[in-house]
């Protein structure tokens, strides 16, 4: 039961969720621990983020969604949660031809994908996002604890685990593959 949720920009929290992206890529927020994301949960809810959003670190696409998106933004004082996460397994790249290979599963452009892959030190995690919704949106209170850039937030109350699953399991299943064939190119871990 997840009690934590993982902050990600409102476009990628809805590609997420509507199917059109399967990994979520990190590299680390200014607020974290020595500015290193860790993949410290393998359940969580996703937490919207509306700040540093940028279209231009977006495919063409997506880069035009901010205004629908926005349109669905809550009150600042309110983190809508419709969606939650399992991750089955945490990848670290450390070549950037392995998270290229993975673009049909994320929105981001390729540009942004360099940028992050190389930023203080190469490399970025991969993890799968096998992505539910929620049978009903769950309201929390937003806090002041919960600013900031840092990745991990405690809502300090564990939600159940009820959804539905966006994408189908053999859909997920390809996602795997693909990302272990990325990887692990010579079928060897």
């Amino acid at each position: 039961m997840p009690r934590f949720a993982f902050k990600e920009w409102a476009v990628v929290c809805r590609a997420l969720a509507e199917g059109r992206q399967a990994v979520i890529l990190r590299k680390g927020g200014i607020a974290e621990e020595g500015g290193v994301f860790l993949p410290d949960h393998t359940r969580f809810w996703l937490f919207p983020t509306y700040l540093h959003q940028n279209p231009d670190g977006l495919k063409p696409g997506d880069a035009g969604r901010f205004p629908e998106i926005d349109c669905d933004r809550p009150p600042a004082d309110t983190v809508r949660l419709t969606h939650y996460v399992a991750v089955p397994g945490v990848f670290r790249a450390d070549r950037l031809d392995q998270v290229l290979d993975l673009a049909s599963f994320h929105v981001w452009s390729e540009s942004t994908v360099r940028l992050r892959f190389a930023y203080r030190q190469p490399g970025l995690y991969v993890l799968p996002a096998r992505v539910y919704t929620a049978p009903d949106t769950i309201e929390v209170a937003n806090r002041p604890e919960y600013e900031g850039c840092k990745t991990w937030v405690d809502l300090g109350i564990e939600f159940p685990e009820v959804g539905v699953p966006v994408l189908s399991d053999r859909a997920f299943a390809d996602v795997l593959d693909a990302i272990g064939r990325s990887m692990y190119p010579t079928g060897v871990a």
